[in-house]
């Protein structure tokens, strides 16, 4: 039998996932998750750190995450399974690390979701209707959990159409910026200026690349659908790259419109900066606008919330979690299980308002997932795989490494502090889940004299 026929999921025995996402699924799915709820908000913070010059930290951002995101397609290509960062670390470096790459990872998502429930309750809804965030969170999550059980191709689909809105939105706004320099009210001057009075312009251009680094995560959770993915060694790098392509024209152009639109510092003062491109154009109602990033914030959660599950379940089988995670429905192939755990931590972490304390985190355990992925895949290369998996330039994965060594040493010393006790919190639970065994006698020593038998013969002497 093949590699590749081996590395197909054996659905008749119940333990694989349907393969049901085509190439165009893929990138929609790849493209939703990273164009967020996230560049709703980024371009204010990107402004505060870099000053009027968005665009540029957006732009330099972007081949800082095609670097980690060569890593993952070749591993995505070479070892199509859910489980991702989890499932690579683990056959490069063994089950503890693997439950390291995939805690966090589980950890980040399951907190994401969370928070972006609460996003959806928010502000953005308070504009329609007024109801208690914590009840809209718990409802929220479990219509997005029901969907997720129903099948990975109607999650994708509705994906899509998410996606076609969110882009709709952010084409707006380049559109808005446009139409604001067309009348005289803009100022392409500000397109030039880096630099903030207390940063010069290198450092606002790494610290705002940081902020901007950001705004690309969300591919990595892509290759948790890789076993779901028809032919994923075709799919999977053409899905990945056109994606981020997409999403790295959209955010310079998302960038150049804002600032050219909005005084920097009223950007950088603004929780909602494209809102203000909104207002400050006008013709295009701020409600439309709020309900486009609604439909962000939901799309961000149910990708999210499929990478949660998916992960939760792809552990599991390589026995990192308990193996009952693995179950899935009978005619849907979906990890039912997994996804009704991943949801109520979600739940929980909503209801509770946590979230806000261990948000900051997020960032570091990703950056940690993506040194060790990248340092992978140079280990896996004695592995050979199968001939046809993609495989990327050598230096790309050592380039992503030191990137994000350099990425990490922007993050704050307090959010270290919160990062390290996650880590400590992993592998507290790893050791407590898989305690050491006791070692067995050794096999050379010497059986316990027995008594002579009656009337058998001495022994030698």
């Amino acid at each position: 039998m093949s590699s590749v026929q081996n590395a197909q999921p054996d659905t008749a025995s119940g333990a694989g996932l349907k393969r049901a996402l085509t190439t165009p699924l893929l990138y929609f799915f790849i493209l939703g998750d990273v164009l967020g709820a996230g560049v709703y908000v980024l371009v204010g913070q990107v402004a505060a750190d870099a000053g009027g010059a968005v665009w540029v930290p957006l732009l330099v951002a972007l081949p800082l995450a095609l670097l980690t995101a060569s890593s993952y397609a070749e591993l995505a290509t070479k070892y199509p399974k859910a489980g991702g960062a989890s499932h690579y670390t683990t056959k490069a470096f063994g089950p503890f690390a693997g439950f390291i790459a995939g805690f966090c990872m589980l950890a980040a998502g399951v907190v994401s979701v969370a928070a972006l429930a609460r996003g959806f309750g928010g502000d953005y809804l308070s504009a329609f209707v007024d109801l208690p965030v914590a009840a809209v969170a718990v409802v929220f999550l479990a219509l997005l959990a029901a969907l997720n059980a129903r099948g990975i191709q109607e999650s994708t689909r509705a994906n899509v159409v998410a996606t076609v809105i969110e882009v709709s939105g952010l084409l707006i706004i380049v559109a808005l910026g446009g139409w604001l320099l067309l009348r005289g009210d803009g100022d392409l001057g500000r397109l030039t200026q880096l630099g903030t009075p207390g940063e010069n312009a290198a450092g606002a251009v790494l610290s705002g690349s940081v902020l901007a680094y950001y705004s690309f995560v969300g591919f990595e959770t892509s290759v948790n659908v890789a076993e779901e993915t028809r032919n994923p060694r075709r799919s999977y790098p053409r899905a990945l790259f056109g994606a981020l392509a997409t999403a790295g024209a959209v955010y310079v152009l998302v960038g150049i419109a804002a600032s050219a639109a909005v005084p920097t510092s009223r950007l950088a003062a603004s929780s909602g900066p494209l809102l203000e491109v909104v207002h400050a154009a006008g013709g295009v109602p701020p409600r439309l606008f709020s309900a486009i990033a609604l439909v962000a914030v939901a799309n961000g959660a149910l990708l999210t919330g499929i990478m949660s599950s998916r992960l939760a379940f792809g552990m599991a089988r390589d026995g990192l979690l308990p193996s009952v995670l693995t179950k899935v429905l009978p005619g849907r192939r979906t990890p039912w299980l997994a996804i009704a755990v991943t949801t109520v931590l979600s739940m929980l972490l909503a209801v509770t308002g946590s979230v806000a304390t261990l948000a900051s985190t997020l960032v570091l355990l990703l950056l940690v997932v993506f040194f060790m992925v990248n340092i992978a895949v140079l280990v896996l290369r004695r592995d050979t795989g199968t001939a046809d998996h993609f495989r990327t330039p050598t230096v790309l994965p050592v380039l992503g490494a030191a990137s994000c060594v350099v990425l990490a040493t922007q993050v704050e010393a307090e959010v270290w502090w919160r990062g390290l006790v996650v880590l400590a919190e992993g592998a507290v639970l790893r050791a407590v889940s898989h305690p050491p065994r006791p070692r067995r006698a050794a096999a050379t020593a010497w059986p316990a004299p027995q008594p002579p038998r009656p009337g058998a013969p001495p022994p030698p002497a």
